[in-house]
C-alpha cells in the first residue's frame, strides 16, 4: 500500500487536481446539505462509468492510421499494454487533461441545471460532484490500476484488484474495462465482463499484448522510436 501511495503523490494528474479537489472539499463542509451528499455520490458514479467509457471507446479505438494521432494513442494507453510494469506509460501522459476534463464537465452541468435551481446552486453542485466526488473516484482508480501493476506484496484485496485487471493485459483485451474494485457491474451492464471461453477463442499470443496488431506494424515500430522505446513487447517473434 505505501509503495503505491508513494506512485500517486507523484502522479501528475492527480498533483494538479489536488487544489480543485481541496476547493471543492471546502464548499461540501461550508455549504453542508443532503444536495451535497448527492452531488457527491452522482460525482462518484459518473466518473466510473468515464472510466469504462473511456478504456473501451477512446483508449481501445481502432488503432488510428495517421502517424501522429497514433503516437498519441500509443503514448496514452498501447505503450501500457506493450509493456504493462513500464511505470513511464500507466502513470499518463498529459497530467493537465483530468483538470481540463473536469472543467469542462463543471461548466456543462452547470448549464443543465441552471434554469432548474439557478446559476449559483447549479455552479456549486457541478463543482462539488466533478471536484469532489469524481475527483475521489479517479483518485480509486488511480490507486486500483497502479496496485495492479506494481510488484508488490499484496493482501487479498490486491491480489483481487490486480487479476481481475491482469486479466485484461494478458487473456482478453476486449473485456473487463472497469479497473476500480467493485465495479465489474459496469461490464456486466455493457456486456463486456471476462468470459474464460471467448477470451480463449480470441487469444493470440503473439499480438495480445499489443492490443491484436502486429507487433511489428509500421505505426508500432514508429510509435516506439518516437518515445526512444528499444525492445518489444515479450511475446512478440524475434527476428
Amino acid at each position: 500500500m505505501i509503495a503505491t501511495l508513494r506512485v500517486l503523490m507523484h502522479m501528475g494528474s492527480l498533483q494538479r487536481l489536488s487544489p480543485f479537489w481541496l476547493a471543492a472539499l471546502v464548499c461540501f463542509v461550508v455549504f453542508f446539505s443532503p444536495w451535497m451528499i448527492l452531488a457527491v455520490v452522482y460525482g462518484a458514479i459518473v466518473q466510473f462509468f468515464v472510466e469504462y467509457a473511456m478504456h473501451r471507446f477512446l483508449l481501445h479505438r481502432e488503432p488510428p492510421t495517421d502517424q501522429g494521432v497514433f503516437n498519441t494513442l500509443y503514448r496514452s494507453h498501447i505503450g501500457h499494454h506493450e509493456f504493462p510494469s513500464d511505470a513511464e506509460f500507466f502513470t499518463g501522459d498529459d497530467h493537465w487533461y483530468p483538470v481540463r476534463f473536469g472543467l469542462l464537465s463543471v461548466a456543462l452541468h452547470t448549464i443543465v441545471l441552471w434554469p432548474f435551481v439557478g446559476l449559483s446552486a447549479a455552479a456549486l453542485f457541478a463543482f462539488v460532484a466533478l471536484f469532489l466526488g469524481s475527483v475521489c473516484a479517479f483518485a480509486f482508480y488511480e490507486y486500483c490500476h497502479t496496485l495492479a501493476h506494481l510488484n508488490v506484496k499484496k493482501g487479498w484485496l490486491g491480489q483481487r484488484i490486480t487479476r481481475t485487471h491482469l486479466a485484461h493485459h494478458f487473456q482478453d483485451h476486449e473485456a473487463t474495462f472497469h479497473v476500480s474494485f467493485g465495479m465489474g457491474w459496469i461490464d456486466r451492464l455493457m456486456g463486456t465482463p471476462h468470459d474464460p471461453e471467448a477470451a480463449r477463442a480470441r487469444y493470440d499470443r503473439e499480438t495480445i499484448l499489443s492490443m491484436g496488431m502486429d507487433p511489428e506494424d509500421l505505426r508500432l515500430v514508429t510509435a516506439r522510436k518516437a518515445y526512444g522505446v528499444k525492445k518489444m513487447p515479450r511475446n512478440a517473434k524475434r527476428a
